[in-house]
């Protein structure tokens, strides 16, 4: 009797750690489809079409399916005849993590779309090679040369690096061709970038952009929520205000002060020394989430940690990062300090996932 309880334990506990890795396609699904009914049925809130209304009840879909997608990836990268020298395995995690995205850029929620991009960190370190992201780091540079300086004068300085290039490598077919055909899709991606901001993006999009970039002066408009919370910030001083006695946040200057501008109130209350001791901590979980992650047993639980560091990390440095003025403002939440019940849930799940796995890692193979 006791050797069949002991077995019946074994059994469902081995059930109970291995439970998101049998269901986490089913979980993505389920998601899938909950951002594309919201397309279809959704509540627009501030041009968003992003939101479930059920009488005083609110549900973003495009905060959980970030948990969701995760664990697909972490499913995918994880199975035993995944090979990474394959293009059909470096492509599916490209396809799990492009779905999402495209469905909520649909959703015209383009900050929440651009969490994905922290998956790369995954896919990374899950043996993609480096030169891919030193090409998505190169195309950044482009894109805000693009947007900086004249078109043809970024192309016509390519053109001089690529014949500069020349004087110091091999001047052979190959060599030629290649630097050519660089030029030839660098160009390209130029003009894209140019064509995109002037007939894509939102017209408040664009202005955030060239706000950001300093090429316009707008303080009364696109600017003011980005002046107004650099100057909380900075009225915080040292030591900061106070609790609650934050007058640029009391008195309502700071627009979303307790969504996406809420590290300014932080700022202006706590000062300096709270600023960097919430960052501080901020740093600290994504460094211990990378430890704990390298620690697991489980191939699955430990992409699935990565994919937990990577998003919070985003999260946190687009977050502050835009109140303090370094990037544009594109609206996404501070983990754990953002007012909202659908990011909180997200997050909480997120990470009651990744320590439910690592409390069950000696038991996983």
């Amino acid at each position: 009797m006791d050797i069949d309880r002991f077995i019946s334990g074994v059994n469902g506990f081995a059930y109970r750690c291995k439970i998101f890795t049998a269901f986490a396609y089913v979980i993505y699904g389920v998601m899938i489809v909950l951002l594309l009914a919201v397309l279809a049925v959704g509540h627009e809130t501030a041009g968003s079409k992003s939101w479930f209304h059920i009488g005083s009840f609110g549900l973003q879909p495009a905060e959980f399916a970030k948990f969701a997608t995760n664990l697909a990836v972490a499913r995918y990268l994880s199975a035993l005849d995944f090979d990474d020298k394959k293009m059909r395995s470096r492509i599916v995690p490209l396809i799990f993590i492009g779905i999402p995205m495209l469905l909520i850029l649909l959703q015209n929620d383009t900050g929440s779309a651009l969490v994905y991009l922290s998956f790369a960190l995954v896919l990374y370190r899950q043996g993609m090679p480096g030169n891919i992201l030193m090409i998505g780091v190169v195309a950044i540079a482009l894109a805000i040369a693009a947007l900086l300086f004249n078109k043809y004068w970024v192309i016509g300085t390519l053109v001089v690096i690529a014949a500069g290039m020349l004087l110091f490598i091999r001047r052979n077919r190959s060599n030629i061709l290649k630097l050519a055909g660089i030029v030839v899709i660098a160009a390209a991606f130029v003009f894209t970038i140019n064509y995109a901001v002037e007939n894509v993006l939102q017209p408040h999009q664009k202005t955030r952009i060239n706000v950001l970039l300093g090429k316009e002066v707008d303080l009364k408009g696109a600017g003011y929520n980005v002046n107004q919370s650099k100057i909380a910030i900075g009225s915080g001083g040292f030591w900061g205000k106070g609790f609650l006695k934050g007058t640029q946040t009391k008195f309502n200057f700071v627009p979303k002060q307790s969504t996406d501008f809420i590290f300014c109130t932080v700022g202006e209350e706590w000062g300096f020394v709270g600023s960097a001791i919430v960052l501080g901590l901020f740093i600290y979980l994504c460094i211990r989430l990378v430890i704990v992650a390298e620690r697991q047993r489980s191939e699955f639980s430990r992409v699935y940690g990565y994919g937990v560091a990577s998003i919070l990390f985003f999260h946190v440095f687009v977050n502050i990062g835009m109140t303090i003025g370094l990037i544009p403002v594109i609206g996404i939440p501070l983990p754990f300090f953002s007012y909202g019940g659908s990011s909180l849930w997200a997050f909480t799940i997120l990470l009651f996932i990744f320590i439910k796995q690592d409390s069950n890692r000696l038991q996983l193979v």
